[in-house]
């Protein structure tokens, strides 16, 4: 009798355990989900703003192979010093460039029979220059090849209203979600309630052109046949600023 009384108080338990199961699982499920229980609309907002660049940062880069390492590096700085000498009639400030470290290393190549021989040393710096004034690019390149930097690296096309403008669009991005909310829900006889939740999607800035990671578009005219060349002429892409958004409402039933 003992035993099974045991048998029945642990059947009860395990009914009791299971009932527990089934009350858990449900209120786990509410709290994991990301829409509420109620009547409810998910809306995507987003929003995009143009505009056109007036800052360009430009990456160089200057190099020297010599005998010695000294001599390369010699070089080197005589070269990043007469280029930084230049920069005020481009009204650049210290704030406005960085140059590496000058670092040095030992130059090999290979002989006809595949056989390892140092040419020398090499010298390199790397600058970043940011130009307030993009109509300076093309001047300024050509005084940065004249002082003998050996490489332009990259261009990119930059808005000095960056921040503000993505604050703009992301407002408008809000804007754009309560207005797509409010018309689907009047489409549907209901209005639309207190605000769930808010998950920002996306928000980013690229070129007009989109896949050139703000690289400039240059078009280089000119002679073929002996002719004077022109400059080249540098178009200026226009910077997009887009935002996305993600917001649930709740709804109301007029």
């Amino acid at each position: 009798m003992r035993t099974n009384k045991m048998l029945y108080s642990q059947g009860g338990i395990m009914k009791f355990l299971s009932i527990i199961t089934l009350l858990v699982i449900p209120f786990l499920s509410f709290a994991n989900s990301s829409l509420p229980n109620n009547r409810h609309i998910a809306i995507v907002g987003s929003a995009q703003l143009e505009a056109k660049p007036d800052i360009a940062v430009i990456y160089l880069k200057v190099e020297s192979l010599k005998a010695e390492s000294v001599d390369a590096k010699l070089d080197v700085d005589e070269r990043v010093n007469n280029f930084l000498d230049g920069l005020a009639k481009f009204n650049v400030n210290e704030e406005n460039v960085s140059a590496s470290s000058i670092s040095t290393e030992p130059h090999y190549s290979y002989s006809k029979d595949d056989k390892e021989e140092l040419d020398g040393y090499t010298a390199h710096r790397n600058l970043k220059v940011t130009l307030n004034d993009i109509q300076n690019i093309n001047s300024f390149v050509n005084f940065a090849l004249d002082v003998k930097i050996n490489e332009i690296r990259n261009i990119e096309l930059r808005s000095s209203k960056a921040e503000t403008l993505q604050k703009e669009v992301i407002a408008l991005a809000v804007k754009n979600a309560k207005e797509n909310g409010n018309s689907y829900a009047q489409a549907f006889d209901a209005k639309l309630g207190k605000i769930y939740s808010i998950n920002s999607a996306e928000n980013q800035s690229y070129d007009r052109y989109g896949a050139n990671d703000y690289i400039e578009k240059i078009v280089v005219t000119g002679s073929r046949l002996g002719k004077p060349a022109q400059p080249g002429k540098y178009l200026q892409e226009n910077i997009v600023f887009s935002a996305s958004i993600n917001v649930v409402f709740d709804l109301e039933v007029k």
